[in-house]
């Protein structure tokens, strides 16, 4: 794959996204919440990575802060929560300049390495930022990305603004795994969980985020083994990322039992490959991680591993990629922890 195909895959990020593929009843319910002029002041938005989350989050912010009267006449006439890419508010968040705007993400250290958390220090902006007055007298919006990478410290620094929220804050919590957030986080906010996308929403937003034809055979191979995540599908647009997917999958389907020279094999495969190789192996497993956390009732001991097994598995990739470590150990590591969430 050439660098000019590496160029093409390249998702652009949320805050510059202004199409929205799927969700239309989270859409709806988010746009008539705020069209009531009751619309609570968080929401934990949860789902599996790369399905349009930190998108629709970010859509909120952008109508909010384009229309920050709900009773207004084009507020209440509206059918969605789009608003042009040109508008000035749209331009000022791609930007990264709206002063009413408050992101929270995981940021580079001293080292110009990605943080393994959100720094609890960013965290704590928090307060002062909801505390003082919209610049443009309309509403302070924070958008968490994802709460999943809060530390203990950063998730209490949070419920200092959850649980005193200031007139016309609005809070909106991106979790790829809802299931394990701190409780005093998920009471104080509307959960709103959205589901993967349907193949075809897949295939169209990977057609233009990858500049393929929608027709074409790689990406209709990819999206439909990507279950129903963009994100996922364009990190299959290689037959290689194609064939590690199938291999995990292989892994992942014998758990709780663990084949010790298969996972030799995979972690050999890893080894040499590009961060973005990484990531989708961190994406199906954090998927499969996912999905046992959303199942129906079940034992809180078992869930409680498998939360756990979620938070010692991504910090330890995370460890990985921020300290470019060897990927065998990791790959060893991860189906360790995944084997003794699978047991019953």
């Amino acid at each position: 794959m050439s660098a000019d195909d590496d160029d093409e895959l390249e998702i652009p990020p949320p805050r510059e996204t202004t199409v929205l593929f799927g969700h239309a009843e989270a859409e709806r319910a988010l746009l008539e919440s705020y069209q009531s002029g009751r619309i609570p002041h968080a929401w934990l938005i949860g789902g599996p990575s790369g399905i349009g989350k930190a998108t629709l989050a970010y859509r909120m912010a952008r109508f909010v802060l384009a229309h920050p009267d709900p009773a207004a006449a084009d507020v209440q006439n509206a059918k969605s929560l789009a608003v042009d890419s040109e508008h000035p508010v749209a331009r000022r968040m791609a930007a990264q300049s709206h002063g009413d705007l408050l992101v929270l993400e995981r940021t580079l250290n001293d080292k110009g390495k990605l943080r393994q958390d959100i720094a609890v220090d960013d965290v704590r902006r928090s307060v002062p930022f909801f505390g003082s007055t919209p610049g443009e007298g309309g509403w302070r919006v924070a958008i968490v990305d994802a709460v999943d990478e809060l530390n203990r410290a950063g998730a209490n620094a949070l419920l200092k603004v959850l649980e005193e929220p200031p007139p016309r804050a609005l809070l909106l919590l991106v979790s790829h795994a809802p299931g394990r957030e701190l409780p005093t986080i998920r009471s104080r906010c509307r959960r709103m969980i959205l589901r993967p996308l349907f193949v075809e929403d897949v295939a169209r937003a990977a057609a233009i985020a990858s500049g393929r034809a929608a027709n074409d055979p790689e990406l209709q191979e990819a999206t439909a083994a990507a279950d129903g995540s963009v994100a996922r599908a364009l990190s299959l647009l290689d037959g290689p990322a194609l064939a590690l997917r199938q291999r995990v999958l292989e892994l992942l389907a014998k758990l709780p039992d663990v084949d010790q020279r298969a996972l030799h094999a995979l972690g050999d495969a890893l080894g040499g490959t590009e961060p973005r190789t990484l990531a989708a192996f961190m994406d199906i497993v954090n998927a499969w991680l996912s999905d046992r956390l959303d199942r129906g009732p079940q034992q809180t001991r078992q869930l409680a591993r498998v939360a756990q097994a979620w938070e010692k598995v991504n910090r330890t990739a995370r460890e990985v990629e921020i300290y470019n470590l060897e990927r065998k150990p990791l790959v060893f590591s991860v189906f360790g922890l995944l084997a003794e969430a699978a047991r019953k």
